[in-house]
């Protein structure tokens, strides 16, 4: 199963603020959706609870010790891959999510946001570009501000332990 990380990332890979995100980018909106269309979303959560209403479209998958009615829980990521039997599942947050999955994703969707903001409470962990090809998809601008989609594949995998 790949492991592909989906994020928006400020200058100081600043990603969110009061459990939500800092940058409201139409561009960057409509290209979140466009990877994730029709896949397996996995969260945790306080992303789950900061969506507006369940993503259409989607298998969507919390890790968490609670029940929700409606979605799809596992208490840990190793139950969850027990269970599951995905090609593929997008990590789309939070912050100790991507901490967690940072050293096995096999790819990574970043939006590369051209600023900064200094009231960030959650940041996407820091990683060694060296270990990445990076291939640009293309470049946007929403109310003013620039971004980047780039696509990350991991030049080295590391075993995923079970």
């Amino acid at each position: 199963m790949k492991i592909k990380i989906i994020c928006a990332i400020g200058k100081n890979n600043e990603i969110g603020k009061n459990n939500d995100l800092i940058w409201h980018l139409p561009g960057d909106l409509k290209f979140f959706k466009e990877q994730t269309l029709n896949k397996t979303v996995v969260m945790g959560y306080n992303t789950f609870k900061s969506l507006p209403k369940k993503l259409p479209n989607r298998r969507m998958i919390v890790l968490c010790n609670k029940d929700i009615e409606g979605i799809e829980t596992y208490p840990n990521e190793h139950v969850m891959f027990e269970k599951l039997n995905e090609d593929e599942i997008y990590i789309i947050g939070g912050a100790s999510l991507y901490n967690q999955f940072i050293d096995t994703a096999d790819e990574m969707y970043l939006t590369e946001i051209d600023a900064t903001d200094k009231d960030a409470e959650i940041f996407f962990p820091k990683f060694d570009k060296r270990k990445w090809e990076s291939i640009s998809l293309g470049k946007g601008t929403d109310n003013n501000i620039n971004y980047e989609f780039k696509h990350y594949i991991k030049k080295c995998k590391k075993v995923r332990k079970k």
